[in-house]
C-alpha cells in the first residue's frame, strides 16, 4: 500500500481458534500504524462476513495515503454452546 493511488484494500481471514454457537459481536482497531507523514492518513478497519467460524479483516485506504505498515487487533464476544466453554482469562 506503499504504491498506488486511488483506493485500495487489503482482507484476512481470521479463524477463530474455537468456534462460537452463533456469529460473535467482532471489534477491531489499529494498534500500530506507520504512514508517510508528507500525505494525510486515509484508514478504515471493519470486521466482515462474521461467523461462527471466522470473519473477513478488511483495510482500506484511499486517496494518496501511503502506508508502510499496520497492525490490528481483534475481540469476539459471542454465544457459547455450554456455559462451561467459557474460560476468562486464558
Amino acid at each position: 500500500m506503499w504504491t498506488g493511488r486511488g483506493a485500495r484494500e487489503k482482507r484476512l481471514w481470521v479463524k477463530f481458534s474455537r468456534s462460537f454457537h452463533d456469529a460473535p459481536s467482532v471489534f477491531v482497531g489499529f494498534s500500530m500504524w506507520d504512514l508517510d507523514a508528507q500525505t494525510n492518513p486515509r484508514a478504515d478497519i471493519t470486521s466482515e462476513n462474521i461467523t461462527a467460524q471466522g470473519f473477513d479483516l478488511v483495510f482500506r485506504t484511499w486517496s494518496d495515503t501511503r502506508v508502510a505498515r499496520i497492525r490490528a487487533d481483534w475481540m469476539a464476544i459471542g454465544p457459547v454452546a455450554f456455559e462451561d466453554d467459557w474460560n476468562v482469562g486464558s
